[in-house]
């Protein structure tokens, strides 16, 4: 069974930073792309960033340079760290795999960006 437990989530100001972790199990995880989603409230969740089994990361255009994706395939973990927040950063962050042709995701963790 594919379990997602992200984490790392908060409250902060803008211009600071938060790391965002996810756990995956279930899954050979070095032969899985990771992605990060997120979903603003009244708003459609939006791809942010994958990390390829293989090659160079893929970021969304408002967040490249600001975050980093990377995956530690010895821990299972996909990080996502974000740099230089902004207000409108603020969202239930996901993270998603794809696994025998399903789609699975996290729990989610909430990210808040404000004075």
């Amino acid at each position: 069974q594919v379990h997602l437990v992200e984490s790392g989530g908060g409250l902060v100001q803008p211009g600071g930073s938060l790391r965002l972790s996810c756990v995956a199990s279930g899954i050979m995880f070095r032969d899985n792309n990771m992605g990060w989603f997120r979903q603003a409230p009244g708003q459609q969740r939006e791809w942010v960033a994958t990390m390829p089994r293989g090659g160079s990361a893929l970021y969304e255009g408002s967040v490249k340079g600001r975050f980093t994706i990377s995956r530690n395939n010895a821990e299972n973990t996909v990080y996502l760290q974000m740099n230089s927040l902004k207000p409108e950063d603020t969202a239930v962050y996901y993270c998603k795999t794809v696994a025998g042709g399903r789609d699975y995701w996290g729990q989610g963790t909430q990210v808040t960006v404000s004075s």
